[in-house]
């Protein structure tokens, strides 16, 4: 399989001039790295002749030969100097600078990313837009999210509006904002494995494929996309083949947590057992489980703030390859089975399900089949000679 990406989050600081911006954000950059996170930055410059490369270097002779496109590589650093004919757009950047916790950019007003006002009184630029915040919550025209300031004023009218304020010095508390609402969420991937199955006459995570049992595929699919990697079984003295697998997240069993078996309290199991505050969920005969639609479906749901999001086909919901928020879901799936349901979707309708469509998994899966699963030993088997003959997906 080819190797996957995270998108990247990103929220944009925005001011005039002297406004302070590059010092806060010196700051807030060193406070969020010494917390562990892995932060990308983009600078919009505004004049069209700034030069970061200089006469004498080799990098600059080549360009001045007619190079277009220069990249200088060492073994711990690379720089790309690449002469424009059309500025890109913002969130085209971002694209190209995925599997950060979060980019913060320095300017771009104007690129749809959430915006952070920062208004400093000392800045006589910053006197207009101070009015125009306090009059109208925008400022040139965009409604900010956030607005860092030392003025009392501007503080005042951002607390009647509902919009987070800080001073110019709350380094900290700028960075817990930034990481509740705009960094990269924690990823649990919960692998469903309950145990025996009735119709391939055993336990499906133990069945051979492939020359290793069938649970093994469906961990080294998804690992490398999770933060920490979830099974549930109720036959932990079966997995012991797992101890033998090197992934690059922790790996825990966790028995169900509720006696009587059924879809609706898996999920409530993955849910309560998860460390983290996405819950990607995967059921262990899925022999194609994409980790790419699993990251873009942790992006959609965070970038949109719903609970869940749920691939949805002309067959319907599929649950068993979807992102969750265990903070919302979990309550409302124990509320479900309190009122005897039993179904993976009966919890639907009490929290934000988001819904990935069929344009949108064609686009991240375009060799589909990733919802396939295997229920006989004939279905698996006809599978395995599929994959020996035509390849992999």
């Amino acid at each position: 399989m080819q190797m996957v990406h995270r998108p990247s989050p990103a929220v944009s600081f925005v001011g005039r001039h002297n406004s302070g911006k590059t010092t806060l954000l010196v700051k807030v950059i060193a406070e969020l790295v010494s917390r562990g996170l892995d932060i990308g930055t983009i600078k919009h410059h505004g004049h069209s002749d700034f030069e970061i490369d200089y006469p004498g270097k080799d990098s600059f002779r080549h360009r001045a030969a007619g190079s277009c496109d220069t990249v200088i590589v060492s073994p711990t650093r690379m720089a790309r100097v690449t002469e424009l004919k059309v500025e890109p757009e913002c969130n085209a950047i971002v694209e190209t600078m995925p599997d950060h916790d979060l980019v913060i950019v320095e300017g771009y007003r104007q690129s749809g990313l959430p915006v952070i006002e920062v208004i400093r009184r000392a800045n006589e630029r910053d006197l207009a837009a101070a009015d125009e915040f306090c009059d109208r919550g925008s400022v040139r025209g965009v409604f900010p999210c956030a607005v860092v300031t030392d003025m009392e004023s501007v503080a005042h009218a951002a607390y009647a509006r509902g919009v987070e304020s800080f001073g110019l010095e709350d380094v900290s508390a700028l960075a817990d904002y930034l990481m509740r609402v705009f960094a990269r969420p924690g990823l649990t991937v919960a692998i469903q494995a309950g145990g025996e199955s009735k119709r391939m006459g055993r336990s499906k995570a133990t069945v051979p494929f492939l020359g290793a049992p069938l649970l093994v595929r469906i961990v080294e699919r998804v690992a490398p996309v999770a933060d920490e990697l979830v099974i549930t079984t109720n036959e932990p003295d079966q997995l012991g083949f797992l101890d033998d697998i090197a992934v690059s997240c922790p790996l825990r069993l966790v028995e169900d947590a509720y006696e009587e078996r059924g879809a609706l309290r898996g999920l409530a199991t993955a849910f309560e057992a998860a460390s983290n505050p996405l819950v990607a969920i995967v059921a262990c005969d899925m022999i194609f489980a994409s980790p790419s639609l699993i990251v873009h479906e942790a992006h959609a749901l965070h970038q949109g703030g719903f609970d869940a999001m749920v691939p949805h086909n002309k067959f319907g919901f599929e649950p068993f390859h979807a992102v969750y928020r265990a903070q919302a879901c979990l309550p409302a799936a124990r509320d479900a089975i309190a009122r005897g349901r039993v179904r993976a979707r009966d919890f639907f309708d009490d929290v934000r399900v988001g819904m990935f469509e069929r344009d949108a998994l064609m686009a991240v899966v375009p060799e589909g089949g990733c919802f396939i699963n295997a229920n006989t030993p004939d279905e698996l088997a006809r599978i395995e000679r599929s994959i020996e003959e035509d390849g992999d997906r």
